[in-house]
């Protein structure tokens, strides 16, 4: 392993091990498979899991679908995956669902011809029906789930030895030391286009040649605008994303700029830098990715359209490249790339996440936890724009008593359903039962 392949498998990190193209050394995958790489796509029907089924299908020879997983809100087209790709399994978190999954199996199945049916794939149900499919025997799981349902399959998928390409940050952040603890050098691969940047950069240099890593974010839809500007936007206005198409809670996240709060934790646990080492610079673009600067004044960037399928296709095949993932960038016309320093004042969600980060323990379960339950609440009316974000600032300072001392799973899973419950009640939720429903409804790839 080279010197630029140690950062970030030292201890307290994700273990992630960036390897050069086409070494072989990449922690767990082979690079160059011979036979298609078996792949468990978590979250199949929304953004990322539609765009990496797109992967898969323009690409049979090197990838292959053995199973999938989502909450069962859209059954036609998780059976339609399941029958176009002919998965072994498929997982359907929520039970009321499963029904409707099976029938629409049923009714979609190719007719009987000259040749024997295919059977059709086993069907698992329930809250841990997905992560026994992350599991499931294969050579990468992408977890694609939204929110911090997704711990469960992130952590089965480590504890099995699966390479994880992980584009739910929301586990790793609210996981810490409990995910990083268990993933092997190499055994989580960054699908955020921010992480994915980073890595690509990170093979221009050793580890002690590493000085500062520099996020770009958008600026989302209300860039410019002043925090009493922000007053009376409207959900509609938040999901029109100007450059990215992306589900519904992180096209908020991006509006809030929660999302880059969330990934400066993230780029902290992947890459073992110190948060004082990362920072978040606007840029409209959204064509340069990230950044690494070098110890002698260099720093080199990551640039592609802004296209998930090209992240998600170099997860599934790392080490190496998938030629055609999406179109490049188009040099025969003239571009403008800027950049500027982030309002805080304005948008105050990174600096309040790099606090919670700061200070670890379960403060970043919190911040997340906080987070899913205000943007309910901004998308069905019962709070403001900018409340999402004072509010979740409320519940991370009321849970001092959370964040201290060493963490284990029920510490986690503690801290979340306090800090929904306290975002509930102060975003005038009429039932505190509806914690639980916030945590398990959203994010499956709806």
């Amino acid at each position: 392993m080279t010197a630029s392949a140690q950062l970030g498998s030292r201890p307290g990190t994700a273990g992630f091990a960036p390897a050069a193209a086409g070494s072989g050394d990449n922690g767990q995958m082979d690079s160059a498979p011979a036979s298609p790489r078996q792949i468990v796509l978590l979250g199949s029907t929304g953004s990322i899991g539609t765009q990496a089924a797109d992967i898969v299908r323009r690409n049979p020879g090197r990838f292959r679908l053995a199973g999938l997983a989502a909450g069962g809100g859209d059954p036609g087209l998780l059976a339609a995956q399941a029958l176009e790709f002919g998965v072994e399994v498929v997982a359907v978190a929520n039970d009321g669902a499963v029904g409707a999954v099976r029938d629409a199996l049923r009714a979609q199945a190719p007719a009987g011809g000259s040749g024997a049916a295919r059977p059709l794939p086993k069907v698992l149900a329930g809250s841990t029906a997905v992560a026994e499919v992350a599991a499931w025997p294969c050579d990468v799981v992408l977890n694609g789930v939204t929110g911090a349902v997704g711990l469960a399959a992130t952590l089965a998928a480590l504890d099995a030895g699966r390479p994880l390409a992980l584009a739910n940050k929301e586990s790793l952040i609210i996981g810490g030391p409990l995910v990083t603890g268990r993933a092997a050098p190499g055994q989580i691969i960054p699908v955020d286009s921010e992480h994915s940047a980073i890595a690509q950069c990170l093979r221009g240099g050793s580890a002690e040649e590493v000085a500062k890593l520099v996020l770009t974010a958008s600026g989302g839809p209300f860039l410019g605008r002043s925090r009493a500007e922000l007053a009376d936007v409207t959900p509609e206005q938040a999901l029109a994303h100007p450059n990215w198409n992306m589900g519904p809670v992180v096209t908020i996240n991006s509006a809030t700029l929660v999302n880059k709060g969330l990934e400066l934790i993230e780029a902290h646990l992947l890459f073992g830098i110190g948060f004082d080492r990362i920072e978040v610079v606007v840029h409209p673009q959204s064509v340069i990715h990230s950044m690494v600067e070098f110890t002698d004044g260099s720093t080199i960037a990551q640039a592609s359209p802004p296209d998930m399928r090209i992240p998600i296709a170099l997860a599934l095949g790392w080490p190496d490249r998938v030629a055609g993932a999406a179109p490049a960038i188009d040099w025969t016309t003239a571009h403008t790339w800027s950049f500027q320093p982030l309002d805080e004042e304005a948008f105050p969600a990174v600096r309040l996440a790099r606090e919670a980060g700061t200070a670890g323990g379960t403060a970043p379960a919190v911040y997340n936890a906080a987070n899913e339950v205000c943007v309910e609440a901004f998308r069905t009316g019962r709070i403001a724009f900018p409340g999402i974000v004072d509010t979740v600032a409320q519940v991370v300072s009321e849970s001092e008593s959370h964040t201290r001392g060493t963490v284990v799973l029920e510490d986690v899973l503690a801290a979340d359903r306090w800090a929904r419950i306290r975002a509930l009640e102060l975003t005038g939720a009429e039932s505190r039962s509806a914690a639980g429903a916030v945590s398990v409804t959203r994010g499956m790839g709806e």
